[in-house]
C-alpha cells in the first residue's frame, strides 16, 4: 500500500477547501483503481492537508498528478504556494479489526 500526503501551510479556509475536496477531487480519487482511502485534515493556523492511500505506487503517482491539476483549478483562491508532498510505501498498517 502507498500513501500520498499533501500539506498546505497557508490556507485561507481549510473548512471550505475540505468541502470542495469532498465533492470534487474526493469523487475522482474514489473512482481510481486501487483507491483505499482519502482524509482531509485541519492542522490549525492555516495549515491543512490530505492523506490518500492506494494499493500501488503507480496508482498513487497518477492520482497525485490528477489531484494537483484539480487543486490548482479549484482551490487557487484558498491556497498560497505549492503543497509539501510526500509519497511512500506504507510499512505498517494497523486497524481496529487487525
Amino acid at each position: 500500500m502507498y500513501v500520498v500526503i499533501r500539506k498546505f501551510n497557508n490556507m485561507r479556509s481549510v473548512a471550505e477547501a475540505a468541502r470542495r475536496a469532498e465533492s470534487g477531487i474526493g469523487q475522482v480519487l474514489k473512482a481510481a483503481p486501487g483507491f483505499r482511502g482519502y482524509y482531509v485534515f485541519d492542522g490549525g493556523g492555516g495549515v491543512g492537508g490530505s492523506v490518500t492511500f492506494f494499493e500501488d505506487r503507480q496508482t498513487a503517482i497518477d492520482a497525485n498528478e490528477k489531484a494537483m491539476v484539480w487543486l490548482k483549478a479549484s482551490l487557487a483562491d484558498l491556497i498560497d504556494g505549492e503543497p509539501e508532498i510526500t509519497l511512500g510505501e506504507v510499512l505498517v498498517a494497523m486497524t481496529p479489526e487487525g
